[in-house]
Parts: C-alpha cells; structure tokens; sequence
C-alpha cells in the first residue's frame, strides 16, 4: 500500500501548497483518490510526481468543504473513468456563521449537478469494492461540535449547527489491520477510531494507521478540550491506548498541535506534508 499526499499546507520548493488535502492511495493493484483540495493546483503537483490521474479508479470526498472539493473538475477533465463516492447528504450548503457575518464554505458551487452521472452517494457502513470502505458517522452530540467551531448547515432561509453528516472516513482492509483515513476528523478521531473500530468489527480487524487532520489548528476552540494543549495530549495518549501503530497528520492540525501530538506520541505519529511517499 502506497499513499502519496498531492497537496497539503506544507511543500517542498519544487511543488505547490495550499490551506487543503488530496491523497492518492495504492491498494491490491487500484489507484484511489481522497479529496483534491481547494483547488487544481493538487494535479500540477501529481504530475510532477509522476501520478497519472487519468488511472484513478475510484475517488472519494471526505467532506463537503472547499479545502478538499476545490479540485474535482480538473480531475473529471483528466479521468472519464472513475465514480466519486460521497456521503448522500453532501450538498452546496456549508457556511461559516459567526454572529452576523457568514461565508460559503462549502462544494463549488454547481459541481453536485454538472457531474451527477459520475458521483456515487452512499450511507452508512459500505463495502465500495473489496477491502474498501466507507463509513458515516453516528457519533451523537456533533451540532455542538459545529456550533463551538462556528460551521452550519443552511436550509431554505435558516442556519442550523453542522452535525457533519457529510463526513466520511475512508478504510482499507488489510491482511491483518484496518488502516483508516479521515481527512478532517470534524467528529473527532478517537471517536472516529472507535467508530471505525465497531463498524468493521466482523472483519476481526482494527485500525492500526491513522491518516488526515484532527481540526486543532490555532489551538483553539473553547468549546472542545481537543482545541487546547491538555487535550491535544490527552488525544495523544487515547491513541496510543487503542494501539494504533502510527499517525500521518497535516493540513488542519496544524504544526503547534503536531508539536505537542509528537511530544506524547514520539515516532507514532510523523507529519504527511506535500510530496510525502508513505509504504505500508
């Protein structure tokens, strides 16, 4: 298995960076494609890695936010294969609300219909191919997630807290373990591990890498523990209780947080910026 991040908000000089995520992924002889950041500037670095997205089998959204949908028309340009799977509640509604002041956060806007015949929707805990999945959240208490970082949901003429029902993570199956992908962790990733842990529980399986951002960017947040550093380190040591082997993180953690993750989590957790080749 190799995973190649495309874009992230760290890069080398001889590659492009920007606040998002894509990840290409090899798996049992498939190409796969996790997000393409906030905009095409993902492909101009795969081809300078020698990635061919015209190979792509299958691409998945991790969330509906721009950072990581921003990209999809170049892809579909280059690859008149590949299906994106994402989760069916996924719409162009995602806003930042902070008192009266609200920004679109959300899909580019017209994305969902202009490629409808390629998108996939799915739900729940799915097998899309074998060793391959994706599961939902049903982790409760998520609106107060949303509300505490300002993220909502519009419908019609109202704002409601994201409950991230859009998020998904994204599972590999391996011979022993589960290694599990999740690009934001808006639900949080102990929770997230857990949640992983039990879906796939007939597997025999468990998560054993963890790839994605964990949202502690700024270290803010006085909503959530996970947002300060005490909490970060709890999270260090959550992780490292539930045996996970080692954590690829970026993007959205932001590198104060990664400071501390890697204080509590030594050499199991390391940073995937831009251009970074992981072989499990």
């Amino acid at each position: 298995m190799k995973i190649t991040t495309l874009i992230e908000n760290q890069a080398p000089d001889s590659l492009c960076r920007e606040h998002g995520l894509a990840v290409h992924i090899e798996y049992k002889g498939k190409n796969y494609l996790l997000d393409t950041g906030a905009s095409g500037q993902y492909a101009e670095n795969a081809h300078r890695l020698g990635i061919r997205l015209s190979d792509v089998d299958a691409a998945f959204l991790s969330h509906a936010h721009y950072d990581h949908s921003g990209g999809y028309r170049e892809f579909f340009s280059e690859n008149s294969k590949a299906v994106l799977y994402l989760q069916n509640t996924v719409r162009e509604n995602c806003y930042s609300k902070f008192l009266l002041y609200r920004q679109y956060i959300g899909v580019p806007k017209g994305l969902l219909e202009k490629y409808r015949s390629r998108l996939r929707f799915v739900s729940g805990t799915t097998e899309t191919e074998p060793g391959v999945w994706t599961v939902s959240h049903n982790i409760p208490g998520l609106s107060e997630r949303g509300r505490s970082g300002h993220m909502y949901i519009k419908a019609k003429n109202s704002f409601r807290p994201d409950d991230f029902s859009h998020e998904q993570s994204l599972v590999f199956e391996r011979e022993h373990d589960l290694v599990l992908f999740n690009s934001c962790c808006h639900a949080g990733v102990v929770s997230i591990v857990d949640e992983v842990n039990h879906a796939l529980k007939a597997t025999g399986k468990k998560v054993s890498y963890v790839f994605g951002g964990f949202h502690t960017m700024g270290l803010r947040g006085p909503g959530s523990m996970s947002g300060r550093p005490e909490g970060i380190q709890a999270l260090g040591r959550q992780l490292l209780n539930r045996g996970i082997s080692c954590v690829y993180t970026g993007h959205c953690t932001g590198i104060p947080a990664f400071r501390i993750l890697k204080k509590t989590m030594k050499e199991r957790v390391r940073y995937m910026k831009t251009g970074s080749v992981i072989n499990l």
